[in-house]
Formats: C-alpha cells, structure tokens, sequence
C-alpha cells in the first residue's frame, strides 16, 4: 500500500512541467511556481514599471501552471490584474508628481529602456485622450508607458483606476486563459519544448539588437546635432571675414 502512495507520487511529481521541461522554458516555470501566485503579481509590477520583462512570457507561463493544477487559476488572474495595476500607479504619480520629462530622463537611463517609447505613449494618450488608457493596455509597449502621460496631465484618479484595471484584466486574461488552456496538455507540449525555447532565446535576442540600434542611431543624432550647431557659428565668422577681405 505504501509502495503504490509512494509510486504515485513519484509519478505524479515526475509528469508536472515544471519537471518535465528542461532548458530556458523549464527554468522560468520553475521560478513562477517558486515565487507562486504573488511572485506573479511581483512580476506584473516590475513589468508595467520596467517594460523591456514582458507579460507575454509571464502571463502565459503562470497560466499553464495553473492548468495543470500547480497553480490558482483565479488567484493567477486576480493578482496578475493587482500588480499591473499598482504598477502603473506609480508611473502615474511620477508623472504627476515629478512631471513627464523629468521622469522620462531618469527612467531612459534604465537597462533596454528608450525614451522614444515614452514619448510614443505620450503621442497615443494625445491622440486618443482618456479612453487611450483603457485601450493602449492592449497594444504593445504603449500598455506599460500610458500612465507617465495620464499622470503628468492630472487625469482624473479614479477614471484612471477603473480604466487601467478593465484594460489590465482583459490582457492579463486573455494571455493567462491561453496558458491554462495548454497547460491541461502539458504532456503534448513537452514535446515542444525546444522549440519552445528557441523562440524565447529569439525574443531576448531581438529585444536587445531593436536596443542597441536605436541607441547607436540615437548617439549619432546627437553628435551630427552637436556637430552642425557648432559649425554654424564658425561659418558665419568665416563668412564675415570673407565679406571683409572682399570689401577691402
């Protein structure tokens, strides 16, 4: 009798993904499941305040652990939705607090954090007004940075709260649903694993090239900035001299 508990356990704890999986894919749901459900909310923080860590990895992940039965799938969503939402307070009290550009400048100096995409959010919050908070929380960089411009133009608290949380919830539902779905298939998807890894490589590996590029485009804006503004002065002292040579 012994020997069979013991049996089903062993098998039970050998056919759980995060025993399964190996490689980059394994390694990051072993630290979801770790960190349990409030590691998620955790995550979901550090993501809306610090883009480049993004909800499409975590979010999916969290969910096929719930679906196969190591995590709380309600609890999941519940505190994925939190740490998405006090994220996002904090960009926007720093943006009402400190102002947009201040707060752009501190936060650009982060790792793989341009400013470019803070001023891209701040153009979609203009363009859209209000609604853009309920909105941009589906699109891609704009959901993490849309609350430095909402802050900053002192958009009404509580309309930003019931907007941030829908749009969150939505995202954080779809993304959370599609991993439960496959993590009640865990057993197939191991078979993928290595494919699975490969696109997550990949993605990093994007993500860090798309930085570094923009970076070097952006130094060299600069330097021909820097470079044609002190030319202008000196041309127009050479020029001047030239006229003088000639009135003479």
């Amino acid at each position: 009798m012994t020997t069979a508990v013991l049996t089903t356990a062993t098998r039970a704890a050998s056919s759980s993904p995060d025993a399964d999986m190996g490689g980059l894919s394994g390694m990051v749901l072993r630290l979801i499941e770790a960190l349990g459900e409030w590691g998620v909310a955790l995550m979901l923080f550090v993501e809306t305040v610090f883009p480049p860590i993004p909800s499409e990895v975590i979010l999916p992940l969290a969910g096929f652990l719930a679906g196969a039965g190591r995590m709380n799938l309600v609890l999941v969503l519940v505190l994925a939705t939190l740490g998405s939402y006090v994220g996002a307070l904090v960009l926007y009290w720093l943006g009402r607090v400190i102002g947009f550009e201040r707060t752009v400048r501190w936060l650009g100096k982060l790792p793989l954090v341009d400013e470019d995409d803070f001023r891209k959010a701040a153009a979609w919050f203009h363009r859209h007004g209000r609604s853009a908070v309920l909105f941009g929380r589906l699109v891609p960089i704009v959901r993490s940075l849309i609350s430095l411009p909402a802050g900053a133009d002192r958009m009404n608290l509580a309309s930003f709260s019931l907007f941030t949380i829908l749009g969150s919830g939505l995202w954080n539902s779809v993304l959370v649903l599609g991993g439960a779905a496959l993590g009640t298939q865990y057993d197939k998807v191991e078979g993928y694993t290595e494919w699975i890894d490969r696109a997550m490589y990949a993605a990093i590996v994007v993500v860090v090239v798309v930085f570094v590029v923009r970076r070097v485009r952006r130094a060299r804006a600069e330097r021909a900035e820097r470079s044609a503004q002190g030319q202008t002065p000196a041309a127009g002292v050479h020029g001047r001299r030239r006229a003088e040579t000639t009135g003479d």
